[in-house]
């Protein structure tokens, strides 16, 4: 039977089909940025669930940012927060969730096509998690005993690395690279402009995912003849080892972590 409803697009696909296991195959077999386009789905969906709890629970909110927001002293006693932290974005700012998922959308992609989509995700988790290295180093080694307790939240760290991971593709293929140093420019000059921005994120995903590039493209011969997938589950392996070490001995210098409110569950 025909299907007589009035639409503006007749042609268009229903979402059904969008999000059809059929079309996610086809989408993924084609290359198309899949992974991209479901970190920045589950980013919007969480800031949508911050908003409205904003409205409606404020208590409710406040404990879902301290369960999943980076905060350097509870670093051993709550790891997941390396992970979620990536997914969170300031439930009173329009602009940072939009900001990051614009910039995510413009670097994303190129990066995901050219990776495939597995290693692709690897380089985004290592970097994110790199940022939040990047906040313990600061808090060990920066001076001030309260950037312990300094909350931290985001997808910048990710997208730092993603960012330098650009600039080795683009320095390795001889291309020009002043379109993504315009970019970068302006995401490192953004905490000048808007405050309470952890700029050492941004530094920590930077360079552990432009390391991690520099040794997909040019890492020891006798891995180069293997594929790009196996080339960077190798790497992001040692690498999150050395992330770990590091927060390890970032840990020896928390003068905070006997007041830990989760210490006693672990």
């Amino acid at each position: 039977m025909p299907n007589n409803r009035f639409s503006l697009f007749p042609d268009s696909p229903t979402m059904r089909q969008v999000f059809s296991l059929r079309s996610l195959r086809y989408r993924w077999r084609n290359n198309e940025p899949v992974v991209t386009s479901a970190i920045i789905l589950v980013c919007v969906i969480v800031w949508i669930v911050e908003l409205v709890l904003n409205f409606v629970a404020p208590t409710a909110l406040a404990r879902m940012l301290q369960f999943g927001a980076i905060q350097p002293y509870r670093a051993l006693s709550a790891p997941w927060t390396f992970v979620t932290s990536m997914f969170i974005h300031a439930p009173t700012s329009v602009f940072h969730i939009l900001f990051n998922m614009l910039t995510l959308w413009c670097v994303g992609p190129f990066l995901e096509r050219l990776m495939g989509h597995w290693p692709y995700l690897m380089l985004y988790v290592v970097a994110g998690i790199g940022g939040g290295v990047g906040m313990e180093l600061w808090a060990a080694f920066g001076g001030d005993p309260t950037n312990w307790l300094t909350f931290s939240y985001g997808a910048s760290g990710a997208l730092f690395g993603l960012f330098a991971a650009v600039l080795v593709v683009y320095r390795k293929a001889g291309a020009d690279m002043r379109s993504m140093l315009v970019w970068m420019a302006i995401n490192f000059l953004m905490p000048l402009v808007v405050p309470n921005i952890a700029w050492q994120a941004h530094v920590g995903g930077f360079v552990f995912g432009g390391l991690l590039t520099l040794l997909i493209t040019d890492g020891p011969r006798a891995l180069r003849g293997r594929s790009t997938l196996t080339r960077t589950a190798i790497y992001s392996g040692v690498f999150l080892a050395f992330e770990i070490v590091i927060v390890l001995i970032c840990n020896q210098y928390n003068v905070y972590a006997l007041y830990n409110p989760y210490h006693l569950f672990f």
